[in-house]
């Protein structure tokens, strides 16, 4: 048998993990038109709202921008967060556990695979926005907005490899989990407004919840970016983006931990595949 290196396995599970993410865009390509196109109404459902109380034009930029960034939530919420459960049912989280590849690997190549699902969705999303509801874009910290947005994407999909490996312990009740953190995420984060109103209006322990959540900053970052308005964000977009690497690099860790009790209690507990099937 032909050695490779921890390195060499590392990437190889990656991109063996994103391949079905990325190649089953194209066999189903009735479900990426609803995946796309139906997100769409409700977007345009909240232009309209804004629109009829005559709100300023930045606030249907916020909405679309929003909108952009709500893909990659339920991605990371539907599929990273939800598949180890998933995947366990099926009984392929214990061939991934008894095979050498890590499973570390497993989670990147997911996150890989459904960045880029979500980006199809993002991108019409956006298209949408710039031509339909005639949206400016302000292109001047484009190399700044991009570094957020990688930055952002990271810390997200981070909690997401967090939370993978949480719901396999909390078991059951993952599906009612998965609802719990889908709809609240649109409040908490300001997704469909500005950040600044809910830090302003809210007790400080959901103002902190909403801090956890790398969209929240990095939506606000973002926003200040693209639509220099004269609706301020929470903090400079400079120092949004610092939170944000430290969200990212706590998630990463609290992921890598988690993942090596899971693997433990794999192992050596032999609970994975008894206990709570």
């Amino acid at each position: 048998m032909t050695k490779v290196s921890p390195l060499v396995l590392f990437l190889r599970t990656a991109r063996a993990r994103a391949a079905p993410r990325i190649w089953g865009m194209k066999r189903e390509p009735s479900w990426v038109f609803l995946e796309v196109m139906v997100p769409i109404i409700s977007t345009t459902a909240f232009v309209y709202l804004y629109r009829s109380l005559h709100a300023p034009q930045a606030y249907v930029g916020f909405v679309i921008l929003g909108a952009v960034i709500s893909a990659y939530w339920l991605n990371v919420v539907w599929a990273m967060a939800m598949q180890l459960h998933w995947e366990k049912k099926e009984g392929m989280l214990q061939l991934y556990v008894l095979s050498p590849a890590p499973l570390m690997a497993v989670l990147v190549g997911m996150s890989y695979g459904g960045i880029i699902m979500a980006s199809s969705r993002a991108i019409v999303t956006l298209a949408a926005g710039l031509l339909l509801f005639q949206v400016q874009l302000s292109t001047a910290e484009l190399p700044m907005v991009f570094l957020i947005f990688a930055v952002t994407l990271v810390a997200l999909y981070g909690l997401g490899m967090t939370l993978s490996s949480l719901f396999i312990h909390w078991g059951r009740e993952a599906w009612h989990l998965a609802l719990a953190f889908h709809e609240p995420a649109f409040f908490l984060t300001g997704m469909n407004f500005p950040l600044s109103k809910l830090f302003s209006s809210v007790p400080g322990i959901i103002a902190f919840v909403s801090a956890l959540l790398p969209i929240s900053f990095g939506l606000d970052a973002m926003r200040q970016l693209l639509l220099p308005s004269n609706i301020p964000g929470v903090f400079s977009p400079g120092t949004e983006l610092l939170i944000l690497v430290g969200l990212g690099v706590m998630f990463l860790v609290l992921a890598y931990v988690a993942l090596q009790r899971l693997e433990y209690k794999a192992r050596v507990e032999a609970t994975l595949s008894l206990r709570w099937q």
